[in-house]
């Protein structure tokens, strides 16, 4: 694998303010009150070709301002926009590889997808964007290893659940610092309500339900120049949960729109929105009532990750249904099943990494002899949970290694499948923001639960994957204090997962 740039002096100087740009061709000059860049630059979905660059232009009626409350009304009309973007082999732009012309307009709040192609695998460039005389921030990012490389190691941080007013986001900041080759984001990344105490910022208005509210709350999220930095570091790979739509969703049903009709029109607002701010292909829109975002992402031979949607697609399972029942409903809905069989039998790479929202493994909540399982999670749809354990044992895979979040605690598990074969490893990625559960729930899950062999409700962070053809080498990193916005971070756990020996170890 190629070295990796000096990484702090990137950080230094090239997020801070972006080279002098040579004349590139005609662009349509457009003037700015403020800076059009404001929310950042992001990469994505890396292949050994090519990757996707983002940006959205910000204008001075919709910026946002952390400070202050929001008007939260629907901005002015600006026109269409032309963009010029470059993506460079050196962080001078001295080796310019490819370059082009894009137009944002209104229609996807001037947000800018760009799929870049013709790149050479398994290296770093960097990337900008600049409209009129405005020049957006310098981004870095890389290309996947070629398919079937005999590459060596490969490192990924995930993260889940940022709730904007419940803490700073100083784990971004850490991430940011470190020498990784991607990111991955396993949902929650915005929260649609407030809740909770001792908040540190403000949404500034109630939950979203119309296409420019969500907008506003994307645009306030990505305004924190800790998130920024670590887009701006590193491609991701995006999934969802249910806070980017409404708490605890399911397909085209919530427990709060007693609409339907009204609730998919929120749907396809709030899938929208989350399109137009994330480093995501352009090939995804426009088509918001159907948005799919599953997929699988090779990387050398050494591993492939594969996201899954477990939202929207789910079957309205009944709050308490007989185990006759449980073969009939589906997390991931058929169409994703099949091709999550598919995608599993076709892998050729020594790891699969499976990341989903939440935790796959069962959690029993119940303290004693009883039995009470969450009815937004895996174990109300165990025969589904059973049916991807037995793609994964039919398709051979030697190394699964399962990744999730959600639930606001680090977890390490052995997943078994019903007859308490050991099938895959799993770590949940604790929270990078969003509060706690009790105690004593937290508790009762480490006692009724063994095969959960670690857990950690108390502290706040993401985790760090490193792989290699021995080993999967998982770090737990967790900040000082949250609610601190100068809070360091450092690595409290360790495991290894051990080629061919699935079940974790600690380290």
């Amino acid at each position: 694998m190629a070295p990796h740039p000096n990484r702090r002096r990137f950080l230094a100087t090239g997020l801070a303010a972006a080279a002098v740009w040579p004349l590139m061709g005609a662009v349509r000059a457009a003037q700015f009150d403020i800076d059009p860049f404001a929310l950042g630059v992001a990469s994505g979905c890396p292949t050994p070709g090519g990757v996707v660059l983002w940006t959205r232009l910000i204008f001075a009626d919709a910026a946002p301002n952390p400070a202050d409350a929001f008007s939260f009304a629907p901005a002015p009309q600006h026109p269409p926009i032309e963009v010029a973007w470059e993506i460079s082999a050196d962080e001078r732009f001295a080796q310019v590889a490819q370059s082009g012309i894009v137009t944002a307009d209104e229609t996807l709040a001037h947000s800018v997808h760009v799929q870049v192609e013709g790149l050479e695998p398994d290296r770093w460039y960097f990337y900008r964007f600049r409209a009129g005389d405005a020049l957006s921030p310098v981004g870095r990012t890389r290309t996947a290893p070629a398919v079937g490389a005999d590459n060596g190691q490969f490192s990924f941080a995930f993260a889940a659940c940022q709730q904007f007013e419940q803490g700073w986001y100083g784990a971004y900041r850490d991430m940011a610092g470190r020498d990784l080759d991607l990111v991955v984001h396993l949902g929650d990344y915005i929260y649609e309500k407030s809740y909770g105490a001792q908040h540190v910022r403000s949404h500034g208005t109630g939950a979203p339900s119309l296409l420019f509210e969500y907008r506003d709350r994307y645009a306030l999220y990505k305004s924190d120049p800790d998130l920024m930095a670590a887009h701006a570091a590193f491609p991701w790979l995006v999934t969802w949960d249910d806070h980017e739509v409404v708490d605890n969703y399911g397909a085209d049903a919530s427990p709060t729109d007693r609409h339907p009709d009204a609730f998919l029109r929120r749907r396809a607002a709030a899938y929208q929105a989350w399109y137009e701010h994330m480093p995501v292909p352009p090939h995804a829109a426009p088509n918001f009532d159907n948005l799919r975002i599953y997929g699988n992402h090779r990387f050398g031979s050494l591993l492939d990750v594969t996201l899954l949607d477990t939202r929207q697609y789910r079957d309205p399972a009944p709050k308490a249904p007989q185990p006759a029942e449980m073969s009939r409903y589906s997390m991931l809905g058929a169409n994703q099943e099949a091709w999550f069989e598919r995608a599993m039998r076709e892998s050729t790479a020594k790891w699969s990494i499976i990341g989903q929202p939440t935790l796959l493994s069962a959690r029993d909540l119940e303290l004693g002899p009883g039995t009470r399982y969450s009815d937004d999670g895996w174990d109300h749809f165990r025969s589904a949970r059973g049916r991807l354990l037995d793609t994964l044992r039919s398709a051979e895979r030697t190394n699964p290694v399962v990744i999730g979040g959600d639930l606001h605690c680090f977890y390490a598990a052995d997943v078994e499948a019903e007859d308490r074969t050991l099938v895959a490893s799993e770590f949940v990625t604790g929270s990078i923001t969003s509060n706690a559960p009790s105690a004593s729930a937290f508790e009762t899950v480490m006692a009724e639960n063994p095969h959960i062999r670690f857990g950690d409700a108390r502290k706040h962070g993401y985790s760090l994957m490193r792989v290699t053809p021995d080993q999967a080498r998982v770090e737990l990193i967790a900040v000082s204090d949250r609610k601190d916005p100068k809070a360091s971070a450092a690595k409290f756990q360790e495991f290894a997962v051990l080629n061919g020996m699935p079940g974790v170890n600690r380290v």
